[in-house]
Formats: structure tokens, C-alpha cells, sequence
């Protein structure tokens, strides 16, 4: 008992939070709600079999070019079906890694308050 189970939010400041709400909504598909925030169930198909929740040192590239403390990472079904939304919705893709992963296939791009946002296509067993 007393025991972590798992990820049950993740929450963020932001200068203008309707304008990032409308945003994830908007642009990455996220339903946001009334409250101000969106439900993702654990259980939705093709929901990631692991949440992976990492501490990285503060000189810390891997956030670059934010210079947020924090960055999310998004399960997608179609990295490059969602890329290719993005792009159309004139989201700059940063980059992205199809070398074989073992954990899959990766890309980033920046939310409009500067937060670097990771989007993961799970290689699938």
C-alpha cells in the first residue's frame, strides 16, 4: 500500500492559457473541455503499454531549443500522418528520429509558448 500507480495528470503554466488550450485543441486534437483540461484515458486503443516518467540532469540538452523545464511526450498511432497534419496546420517539425529506436519512432515540435513537445509512435510487438 502507499504505493505510486501512475501518471494521473500533467499540468502546466502558461502566459495566455485559453490561447494554449484552443491550441492543443486545435492543432494536436486534444478534446479540451469546459473545465480547462482533457481526460486521456489509459485505456483508449492504441494507448501506449508504459507512461515513462524521467528526471534528466539541468544541463540537459535533450529540451533544446525550449527553455522550459518541462517536456511532454505524446503517444501517436501515425507518426507520419500526424506530422503531415501538423505541418498543414504550419507547425514547424524540429526534427525527428526513424533510426530504429527500439521504443520506436520519434519527432518534436514547439507548443506556442515554447515547450518542446515529443511525439512517439510505439514500435508495436
Amino acid at each position: 500500500m502507499g504505493h505510486i500507480t501512475g501518471v494521473g495528470g500533467v499540468f502546466i503554466k502558461a502566459r495566455d492559457a485559453k490561447a494554449l488550450r484552443e491550441w492543443y485543441r486545435d492543432v494536436l486534437g486534444i478534446d479540451i473541455q469546459n473545465w480547462g483540461g482533457a481526460a486521456l484515458s489509459y485505456d483508449a486503443p492504441g494507448h501506449p503499454s508504459v507512461v515513462v516518467f524521467a528526471l534528466f540532469g539541468h544541463d540537459s540538452k535533450y529540451f533544446d531549443p525550449s527553455t522550459r523545464d518541462v517536456m511532454i511526450n505524446f503517444a501517436v498511432d501515425d507518426l507520419d500522418a500526424m506530422l503531415e497534419r501538423l505541418e498543414a496546420k504550419g507547425v514547424k517539425v524540429l526534427g525527428r528520429d526513424d533510426t530504429g529506436d527500439p521504443n520506436g519512432r520519434f519527432a518534436w515540435i514547439m507548443d506556442p509558448e515554447g515547450a518542446k513537445i515529443e511525439l512517439w509512435q510505439e514500435n508495436k510487438k
